[in-house]
């Protein structure tokens, strides 16, 4: 069988609005994580 993650944090990408879960690199700073990739931090925010 298959290594299922347990539910991780999610929030919604202030650039492209779709949710995005908790990351290990986000460890230390997941409370000013704001965007789901760098392609959305490049972009900001948008009218979607």
């Amino acid at each position: 069988m298959a290594h299922r993650k347990p539910h991780l944090p999610e929030k919604i990408c202030a650039s492209c609005h779709r949710p995005f879960a908790w990351r290990k690199k986000w460890a230390r700073d997941w409370e000013q994580v704001r965007y789901c990739s760098d392609r959305c931090r490049g972009v900001g925010t948008r009218e979607a």
